[in-house]
């Protein structure tokens, strides 16, 4: 729960710019989905580590993670289809896919790698703790329930804060090292 709270509290101050940094990912990837999604969502972890660097977010950094397009889109590809499948085969190894592979994106944006060695980066970072990563990426699955319950404008609050809690997860588990963002 203190990572999702420290996600909040980056939310928080600077709500309405996530709120339409989250209704551009919404749109934009429901228009071309996954293809965009990867792109998106690194837009987002761009505008917590800014936040969490003491700069103020703005929700036009959602686009400046199409400079990370294409091992973004791979990533998604790749996620997507373990997730999937790992939902099919009891939902419990969809959600291990889902937590070893949630901090992927950071380390594209964060560290600048390609897809798989960001994919296997962040396995090596949650294998450590599978039990306590799975159990916060379940814990952010309700959040994004309880927004979608709330006749999906929930989820224009629901995912900067998911997004904001995975990117504090990572900074206290691995560190940001990038100071370009």
């Amino acid at each position: 729960m203190g990572w999702i709270t420290a996600g909040w509290n980056l939310v928080q101050p600077d709500l309405v710019a996530w709120i339409v940094g989250a209704l551009l990912m919404l749109v934009l990837s429901s228009v071309v989905p996954v293809v965009l999604q990867g792109a998106m969502i690194i837009g987002l972890h761009i505008m917590a580590i800014k936040k969490i660097q003491g700069k103020t977010p703005e929700f036009a950094d959602v686009f400046k993670g199409f400079n990370f397009f294409v091992p973004a889109l791979v990533a998604s590809l790749l996620i997507s289809v373990g997730v999937f499948f790992g939902m099919i085969l009891c939902i419990v190894p969809g959600l291990v896919v889902g937590a070893a592979t949630m901090f992927s994106y950071l380390f594209i944006v964060d560290r600048g790698m390609d897809f798989m060695p960001a994919l296997q980066a962040s396995h090596d970072v949650v294998k450590n703790d599978y039990m306590g990563f799975t159990l916060f990426f379940l814990g952010l699955a309700v959040l994004q329930i309880v927004g979608a319950l709330l006749c999906f404008v929930g989820l224009l609050v629901t995912l900067p804060i998911m997004y904001c809690a995975i990117t504090v997860a990572y900074k206290e588990t691995v560190g940001i090292a990038s100071n370009q963002v």
